[in-house]
């Protein structure tokens, strides 16, 4: 199966039949790929506000309807509570579980929020023959918590999270021209 070719259609659906659990680098290249953050309304004004003021680490690709778990313009067959692979549920900072869908626990007053990640840029450098060592490897994208603060929003804060790509000294600049 060439995952790295599917179209993300595609991909959901093994997805949604829990086919594919792990994580998703590497899959559907040249397409966005999204991380998730699912709220209760009452929190969601202050995380917008957030990803507006942090739009690098934050890139926000699509905001769902109040308690709609289906998306409107980025992957209109994308069902947010069961097309994810892994779903992990925090409760006051704390992981409470990690789940495969995340039905049992939608309720009508949840926002969803996309937000562009890094995989989203690496089919462009496996396309200029830059070799992705975490691909290779099956292994997910090393990040690093850094010591520079975003700026707070409402009850948001927190340190910048980087991801980092070993690369040969000679591939640097074409990778930074790449991912400018």
């Amino acid at each position: 199966m060439d995952l790295a070719h599917m179209a993300p259609y595609e991909v959901r659906k093994l997805i949604r039949d829990k086919k594919i659990t792990g994580q998703t680098s590497g899959m559907c290249l040249g397409y966005a790929q999204a991380n998730l953050a699912i709220l209760p309304k009452e929190l969601a004004y202050d995380f917008l506000l957030f990803t507006q003021r942090n739009p690098k680490p934050c890139p926000i690709l699509e905001v769902s309807d109040v308690g709609d778990p289906y998306l409107k313009k980025i992957a209109k067959d994308c069902n947010i509570a069961t097309d994810i692979p892994k779903y992990r549920i925090y409760e006051k900072g704390v992981m409470t579980g990690e789940y495969d869908s995340v039905e049992q626990f939608w309720r009508d007053d949840l926002v969803a929020f996309l937000i562009g990640c890094s995989f989203s840029f690496e089919s462009e450098l496996l396309d200029s023959g830059i070799t992705v060592r975490h691909i290779e490897e099956h292994k997910n994208v090393p990040m690093y918590l850094t010591n520079i603060d975003c700026e707070p929003a409402g009850v948001f804060s927190g340190k910048m999270v980087v991801s980092m790509r070993p690369l040969p000294r000679d591939q640097i600049v074409k990778a930074v021209n790449i991912t400018s």
